[in-house]
């Protein structure tokens, strides 16, 4: 496949070309914006490669008409830039990008009816597995388990919570019985009172270099249930990420996850 990369300059970016080289495909487009270190220059110069004959530029119809499919691990006004001409395209998206407002997901869900788009937080397909035994834990689980969610990244790192950990509070509080309308907690301090059966706690860290570690805590009275997991190198995010793009091939427009990736 000719893929296209957007947020090209950034530690994904860098991870995700190695990865989709190594898996025989090649660089169609490379997107960043004009401050990004490597602007304007070939895209090759990002793995110390030989010229590519893809120079870095700003997300462009051109660009784009000349891929099968474009990874975005940007930011949320360059993913709503790169929608619009997608969508005259008719150019598949694979979204890893995180921190959308509200109306940033339902401009992408907007898109899915029109092109093959697979949005997700995290594109590992550990933190999938995660998910997934999360949204069981829940179902199985009542509220006499209180449930607390810890994540830490590197010191870079923009958004907090992560777009994982949003997305493991939404898991439990759509899958746990009688947590739906549960308080949201992202910090204590001083007096607070006695933690209700009606919270979830959702904390971040910030640190070093770290890629990425979750753990969703279920608490109760006599025992106490920790699913985890840590991200040791982005590349497992990027693998995932080219396996989405290689899934999308042919697909009718819709919105996707990993979990149709998975088979979950």
């Amino acid at each position: 496949m000719k893929i296209g990369i957007c947020g090209i300059c950034g530690r994904m970016g860098v991870s995700v070309l190695e990865i989709l080289l190594a898996r025989g495909h090649s660089l169609g487009a490379a997107f960043d914006h004009d401050g990004a270190p490597s602007f304007g220059c070939d895209a090759g110069v990002l793995i110390h490669a030989e010229s590519m004959h893809v120079p870095v530029a700003a997300i462009n119809a051109g660009g784009i008409a000349n891929t099968d499919g474009v990874i975005d691990f940007s930011t949320p006004a360059a993913t709503a830039r790169l929608i619009e001409i997608a969508l005259v395209k008719k150019t598949p998206l694979v979204i890893g990008t995180t921190g959308f407002s509200e109306d940033g997901r339902r401009e992408i869900e907007r898109a899915s009816k029109t092109i093959p788009v697979l949005f997700s937080p995290n594109m590992s397909f550990g933190v999938n597995l995660l998910f997934k035994l999360t949204e069981i834990a829940s179902r199985v689980l009542t509220n006499e388990y209180d449930v607390e969610i810890l994540e830490m990244h590197h010191r870079l790192k923009k958004d907090a919570p992560s777009g994982t950990a949003n997305r493991l509070l939404e898991i439990v509080k759509s899958s746990m019985r009688d947590m739906k309308e549960a308080k949201e907690v992202s910090g204590r301090e001083g007096i607070v009172g006695e933690r209700t059966r009606n919270e979830i706690g959702v904390f971040a860290m910030r640190g070093g270099g770290v890629v990425g570690e979750h753990t969703v805590f279920f608490t109760a009275a006599d025992e106490r249930i920790e699913l985890t997991h840590r991200a040791l190198s982005r590349d497992v995010l990027a693998k995932g990420a080219v396996a989405a793009m290689e899934f999308l091939a042919g697909k009718p427009a819709g919105l996707y996850s990993m979990y149709d990736v998975l088979g979950l």
